[in-house]
């Protein structure tokens, strides 16, 4: 994967616009009823970039971050500022957060999810790309010290402990988060005039799989 571990700049993808799609295949029977499949087992997300410039120094920040990453060739994290933590956005992260799973006495690698429910029905979110610094773990109701008993692989969202969780404890985490994505295009329009005047550019972002 052709990955760059650097953050879009926060203070433009601040305003952007965006969220998850999904894709379904709807068929209608001859009888009016329907038979509705989904081939992605996970949703996607997609941004417009452009809502978030405010100034032509905006602009240039953009344009040289778009030149580092090559147009789409390389991807890099993205902050989705509705959506980048692992509790509400009213209650702090704790390491009791998200349940991973459940030790078995052997196993010491964890990845990161989250999940999201409705009712009795839920959604486990792969998570790739935790944030450096804000990951909390915790095993059977106990939170645990990073470096000390458990480390993060901040590139893959992968958790590994010094020792395993013992047989059924439950192993639990609690984060901030970024999306691995790339630009959809490979063309960046401006116009200054255009700008002042209120218009923004068109700059697609869409999540990748890691």
């Amino acid at each position: 994967m052709q990955f760059h571990e650097v953050r879009f700049p926060a203070t433009l993808s601040f305003g952007s616009v965006g969220g998850p799609e999904r894709r379904t295949d709807v068929v209608t029977i001859s009888n009016g009823y329907e038979e509705r499949n989904s081939p992605w087992a996970h949703s996607r997300r997609r941004y417009d970039a452009g809502m978030g410039m405010r100034s032509l120094d905006d602009i240039e920040a953009l344009i040289a971050f778009f030149e580092a990453r090559f147009g789409q060739l390389f991807g890099f994290r993205w902050k989705d500022w509705s959506d980048y933590r692992s509790s509400k956005p009213s209650v702090p992260i704790s390491g009791l957060d998200q349940v991973l799973g459940q030790g078995d006495g052997s196993a010491t690698r964890f990845a990161l999810v989250k999940t999201y429910r409705s009712g009795e029905h839920g959604y486990a979110r792969p998570i790739s790309k935790p944030v450096e610094g804000t990951v909390k773990v915790g095993v059977a109701g106990s939170e645990l010290v990073e470096t000390a008993d458990f480390a993060v692989d901040y590139a893959t969202g992968e958790i590994s402990f010094a020792v395993p969780p013992a047989a059924g404890a439950e192993v639990t985490a609690g984060f901030e988060f970024d999306v691995p994505v790339r630009f959809d295009t490979d063309r960046i329009q401006t116009s200054i005039a255009s700008f002042q005047a209120g218009e923004v550019p068109n700059v697609p972002i869409v999540e990748v799989r890691i």
